[in-house]
């Protein structure tokens, strides 16, 4: 995230915004899905994300697919 200079407000838009684009099925640890949306600048991002047994969401990794104008 930082590298890409995302914010919270970058992540929780894409979130909101975006679409599950893949399911990870194969980790022992569990099922992570790949979110692709918006950042609130327009760029595309990638969140891969998963639940946790408590129905939590954890972020893993955030990265943007385009560069910044």
């Amino acid at each position: 995230m930082l590298n890409d200079r995302l914010e919270r407000d970058d992540v929780e838009n894409a979130l909101f915004k975006g679409r599950i684009q893949k399911k990870l099925s194969e980790d022992m640890r569990g099922v992570r899905y790949r979110i692709e949306g918006p950042a609130k600048d327009g760029r595309l991002i990638h969140v891969i994300c998963r639940f946790r047994e408590d129905a939590n969401l954890v972020i893993i990794t955030v990265y943007a697919l385009t560069e910044e104008s």
